[in-house]
């Protein structure tokens, strides 16, 4: 345990990315496809992007990302991986500051706010009742009721290196994510070669005394707990 303390950070990225590369190898990603396509049916999730410290620099890591997964098609039985597509949120890749919740702490890290973008991609993809290969939510929930931007429980937090989010097309055609921005909201469209039914998503909660359980249920049948530790707001 100590050494493990010991150990910069830097080092601790690089093994966690070449852990992750060796357990892909046999993994069928989906990659950036240029051709055009047409796939006509929709499914919508529209998001607020809340005002508050760095909203630009938040908006601006929003778009840049966003514009990366446009660019992928995701075929039959492929995953669809959130870090291969946006790859390093760093300076160089054009990512700026923004909010982060790190170790249950709210901190500032570049390319902080990209959870409102990999949440918005799960949420519709449950409505999608897609297969979700790998997703974590938020370890506490700093938001009150007013201040929520997408319902507890259907939030997907992402940390490079360390937590991804991964959905698989269990269709057999063809989808695609595209996003889209007016004024002060994100708008998430699952595209498909198909029409897909939209799912009828549910998040009930169970107040425990220092923390809360979320149960999600898709068709009224269970798929998810996920558990929030309670952060006192002054």
């Amino acid at each position: 345990m100590y050494l493990k303390s010991i150990i910069p950070n830097h080092l601790k990225l690089k093994f966690r990315l070449i852990k992750r590369f060796l357990s892909d190898i046999n993994v069928d990603f989906a990659k950036a496809n240029n051709e055009k396509t047409s796939l006509l049916n929709s499914i919508s999730t529209i998001q607020e992007i809340k005002q508050g410290a760095f909203y630009e620099n938040k908006v601006h890591n929003l778009k840049i990302a966003s514009r990366k997964v446009e660019t992928i098609i995701i075929n039959p039985n492929e995953i669809f991986s959130f870090w291969k597509v946006i790859g390093t949120p760093s300076e160089k890749n054009g990512f700026k500051t923004g909010r982060n919740i790190i170790k249950g702490k709210v901190s500032e890290e570049i390319g902080g706010g990209l959870c409102q973008l990999s949440s918005i991609i799960y949420f519709t993809s449950l409505k999608g009742n897609l297969e979700i290969v790998e997703r974590y939510n938020h370890s506490v929930d700093i938001y009150r009721e007013n201040e929520r931007f997408t319902p507890i429980g259907s939030d997907a937090t992402v940390v490079y290196g360390y937590k991804d989010l991964r959905i698989k097309n269990n269709y057999n055609f063809p989808i695609q994510f595209l996003l889209s921005f007016e004024e002060n909201k994100i708008i998430c469209k699952l595209k498909s070669e198909e029409k897909i039914e939209e799912s009828s998503i549910d998040f009930s909660r169970n107040y425990k005394e220092n923390h809360i359980e979320v149960v999600t249920t898709i068709n009224s049948k269970q798929h998810c707990v996920s558990t929030y530790k309670v952060m006192e707001l002054n």
